[in-house]
C-alpha cells in the first residue's frame, strides 16, 4: 500500500495532507524518513510527527440520532440506554460526548476510544452544533454574551457562534464539552432551556436521520475527525 494511503486509511488526515507531511519530512518508515510513493505492509512501523500510525480495518463509527429520554451509559442495567437502539453486531462502543437525557440529537459512537476522548475533551476544537428552545423570549445582548463566552465555575467559556432562529430559538456552536454547558449558560444569563437538540459534530450532520436511527459514518467523515 502506497504511505499517502496508509496514512489515510488510518484516520490521522487526507491523502493530500499525507503528502505534505511527507515532503517536510515528518514521516518516517522503520525509522527512516519516507518518500512520496514509497510502500508499506502492516509489519512496517509508521510515524506521523513522532506518532504511530496503524491502519485498524475494524474500526467502527456510527451516527446515531438519540431521542428524547434516552440515556447516554454504559451501564447494562439501566433502562432506555442510546445502546438499546443499536445492533450487538456493532460490538462495544464509546460514545463521543454523552447527550444528557432531556436532549436529543446527534451522537457519534465508535470502537476507537482515542478518537473519542480527543473529541468529546474539545481539545481539538472539534465543532458542535446546537438548536436551543427557551421558555421566554430572549434579547440581543443574551446571544452577544453567548457568544463572547460565559462564566462558568470560574472559568469562561470559549467564544462561541449564535444565530437567532425565533424569539424564543436559537442555533449555537461551541467547541467545548463541558457538562450541560448550554443548559449552565443559559440558566447563568437567567434563561431555561426548553429543548435542546445537536444536529453537527463537525462535518457529520443529523440531517434527515430518523430519531432512534443509526448509520454508518463515510469514510470523508471518518477523516474529518481524525484529522
Amino acid at each position: 500500500m502506497r504511505i499517502n494511503k496508509y496514512i489515510a486509511d488510518s484516520g490521522f488526515c487526507s491523502r493530500r495532507r499525507a503528502d505534505t507531511l511527507i515532503k517536510d519530512g515528518h514521516v518516517t518508515i522503520n525509522g527512516k524518513r519516507a518518500g512520496l510513493g514509497d510502500q508499506v505492509n502492516k509489519e512496517d512501523a509508521v510515524r506521523v510527527e513522532g506518532r504511530i500510525i496503524e491502519v485498524t480495518e475494524n474500526d467502527t463509527f456510527v451516527a446515531f440520532n438519540k431521542p428524547y429520554g434516552a440515556i447516554s451509559t454504559a451501564d447494562e442495567n439501566a433502562d432506555n440506554t442510546v445502546f438499546d437502539y443499536l445492533p450487538e453486531k456493532l460490538g462495544r462502543l464509546f460514545y463521543i460526548g454523552r447527550l444528557d437525557v432531556e436532549s436529543s440529537g446527534l451522537m457519534i459512537l465508535t470502537n476507537n476510544g482515542k478518537v473519542a476522548n480527543e473529541i468529546a475533551h474539545g481539545s481539538h476544537d472539534h465543532e458542535k452544533e446546537y438548536i436551543v428552545t427557551l421558555y421566554k423570549p430572549y434579547t440581543r445582548s443574551f446571544l452577544d454574551s453567548m457568544r463572547r463566552g460565559v462564566m462558568l465555575d470560574g472559568q469562561e467559556t470559549k467564544p462561541a457562534r449564535a444565530k437567532k432562529l425565533s424569539d424564543t430559538r436559537f442555533e449555537l456552536t461551541i467547541t467545548e464539552g463541558r457538562n450541560r454547558q448550554i443548559r449552565k449558560m443559559c440558566e447563568a444569563l437567567g434563561y431555561e432551556v426548553k429543548k435542546l437538540k445537536r444536529v453537527r459534530i463537525d462535518n457529520v450532520k443529523l440531517g434527515q436521520l430518523g430519531e432512534g436511527n443509526w448509520r454508518m459514518l463515510t469514510k470523508k467523515e471518518r477523516r474529518s475527525l481524525c484529522e
